[in-house]
């Protein structure tokens, strides 16, 4: 159910469906609180979540970019209907590697990457995902993602509704998403007066875990 529901909703956030909520501060929001059809203006999320997000700052051009995402619940309710994971930067090749706690799964299309775990998360418990992306040899500039967790509000007993029945019922979504922003190094041509750039900091692959983009267009 939260692997197929899970594109559903990342759909929604792409679409600007999901609201990020009003009380969360700025260090923990990625964009500024909003309302939209699926989140009515003063509604408060069964769980809000605290976001860290540590990531590569710089990398050269066709290498790699590692995200370590934690994410806390701070309730007031404890979570299981949240995904961990985000909108991967452009130009990034339709394989990445991934590590999380045990019994994690993930899923990737088009530019969202998402991790689910098979038990709720408390209030006052932290989850966490690592994930590592391979950038194409052409992308330049800067390569932004954007990471941290989504959350739906759904009742008992509505485990097991369609994706269907929940959209049209109006389930409340809320994003907790971090922009996270790497410089991609371009090396200056060699001549008389040639500085070699300062060493970019790789880190190895977070898991033996693979993740393939299914539409492979990022």
């Amino acid at each position: 159910m939260r692997k197929s529901f899970s594109l559903f909703l990342a759909g929604g956030l792409a679409a600007g469906t999901l609201a990020a909520p009003a009380q969360v501060s700025a260090a923990t929001a990625a964009a500024p609180a909003t309302t939209t059809n699926t989140a009515a203006a003063g509604m408060k999320p069964y769980s809000s979540f605290k976001i860290s997000v540590k990531h590569t700052k710089r990398t050269k051009r066709g290498g790699k970019i590692t995200y370590y995402v934690k994410a806390t619940n701070l309730g007031p309710h404890y979570a299981d209907y949240y995904w961990m994971g985000g909108e991967v930067p452009k130009g990034v090749v339709p394989t990445l590697r991934w590590g999380g706690p045990k019994g994690t799964k993930c899923t990737w299309e088009d530019r969202w990457f998402w991790c689910w775990g098979p038990i709720r998360l408390e209030k006052g418990k932290t989850d966490w995902l690592n994930f590592q992306v391979t950038l194409k040899k052409g992308t330049k500039g800067t390569a932004k993602a954007r990471v941290g967790v989504l959350s739906f509000d759904v009742d008992q007993g509505m485990e097991n509704m369609s994706e269907a029945e929940l959209k049209r019922l109006g389930i409340k979504g809320y994003h907790w998403l971090k922009t996270a922003k790497t410089t991609i190094v371009s090396p200056p041509r060699p001549g008389r007066n040639y500085t070699p750039p300062p060493p970019v900091k790789e880190y190895n692959p977070p898991s033996s875990h693979v993740e393939s983009n299914k539409k492979k267009d990022t």
